[in-house]
């Protein structure tokens, strides 16, 4: 599963970087790349909650094959419009929000399948590790994609995505664990409300939503406009954007291995806020410099950072909830995670529009900065955890 995913997750990351710098190239606007990524996103403000309820009531094994088919079909249908010269920015936008919509199903899905799959005292490194798979194809894909778009163009990129998600679905076919659920009575939308209480009903996970959500919003900015900072401040081409993004990947991969030796610390809650406003710092620096030594070295330490962050709140969400609520738990965790990135990047490409994208990431460093120092003040929640 895990070699599965990393190949899917390689693919997804080379039509990332060729999507971003084409819808660049083709309009020069740093709010259509907001846009495209507020539309990637979207689905999961409308969808994941229901995604987490269906991920308790089907077998989350057959979701995934269904996600994966769809998001193979996009990639497809992109490449195949790309190489018939018919692509238009509104087509790119239609996909990336069909994409999205198959994410919000699978994503919970996904996440509620890992830790059947481990004893649960291996949780938070199958959670470190699975954020590794990610993070090391944030690295390989990026460059990947460089080779074959200087070489082949953006249709290569699109088409080896959509092959990539063969992997996942040869791994889906061969699992014999983790898919099985006990059928439920209860209506959707009673299965909903049951999963919503249970988040509303313990505190600490309601503080790790809020932290989650400020994080999400504030800090996919920095990765959304990575193309802005190697095009307009850097001057750099698309194989300069690669070179950010690998930066922040490396950092990131490090900062999974860091999780993993974290597993057995106490007050992970405490760390994780911590963490948090330590890479609201590392962002507005990196806003700032135009040294590319130190943005890179900025890049990285706030990838590994944010990866720290992440991967403590996964766990600390998975390790306190029951399997037959993990679907709907995860998804309400989702929804803030994932349902932030849309209205992160939204607003700030319209910000950007009007300021500059380095000032809109130095005024969201600080409201992290500000956020974390105000959770520590309330010595409760999730600095129990």
């Amino acid at each position: 599963m895990w070699a599965g995913a990393f190949t899917s997750s390689v693919g997804t990351w080379m039509q990332e970087v060729a999507q971003n710098w084409l819808i660049l190239t083709m309009t020069g606007s740093a709010f259509l790349l907001g846009l495209d990524a507020f539309l990637g996103d979207a689905p999961f403000l409308l969808f994941s909650l229901f995604g987490g309820v269906m991920a308790d009531r089907v077998d989350r094994r057959r979701i995934l094959l269904q996600s994966q088919y769809v998001q193979m079909s996009s990639a497809t249908l992109l490449a195949v419009l790309l190489l018939a010269h018919a692509v238009q920015v509104w087509m790119i936008l239609t996909l990336s929000f069909v994409v999205g919509l198959a994410q919000s199903f699978g994503g919970p899905a996904y996440q509620a399948l890992v830790p059947t799959l481990v004893d649960k005292e291996d949780l938070p490194n199958a959670v470190a590790l699975n954020s590794i798979q990610f993070n090391l194809a944030r690295v390989v894909g990026p460059v990947l994609a460089g080779i074959a778009f200087y070489k082949l163009g953006a249709a290569a990129c699109f088409g080896l995505n959509a092959v990539s998600f063969l992997a996942p679905i040869a791994a889906l076919f061969l699992l014999q664990r983790g898919g099985g659920i006990t059928p439920s009575t209860e209506g959707v939308l009673a299965s909903l409300k049951t999963g919503l209480r249970a988040v509303r009903n313990t505190g600490p996970l309601k503080g790790l939503i809020v932290l989650s959500f400020v994080g999400s919003f504030c800090a996919m900015p920095l990765v959304t406009f990575l193309p802005v900072f190697a095009r307009n401040v850097f001057h750099r081409d698309a194989k300069g954007y690669s070179v950010l993004l690998a930066a922040f990947g490396i950092g990131a991969i490090l900062g999974a291995f860091g999780v993993a030796a974290f597993g057995n610390v106490r007050r992970k809650g405490v760390l994780a806020v911590i963490m948090q406003m330590i890479f609201g710092g590392l962002m507005a620096g990196f806003a700032v410099s135009r040294t590319p030594l130190l943005s890179y070295l900025l890049l990285g330490l706030a990838g590994a950072s944010l990866m720290v962050v992440f991967a403590l709140f996964m766990t600390l969400v998975q390790a306190n909830v029951e399997n037959h609520l993990r679907g709907r738990v995860v998804s309400v965790y989702t929804l803030a995670f994932r349902g932030a990135m849309p209205l992160g990047n939204l607003t700030a490409g319209a910000l950007a529009g009007a300021f500059t994208a380095p000032k809109v990431l130095v005024a969201n460093g600080a409201v992290m900065v500000l956020m974390g120092l105000v959770t520590l003040a309330s010595r409760q929640g999730v600095l129990d955890l």
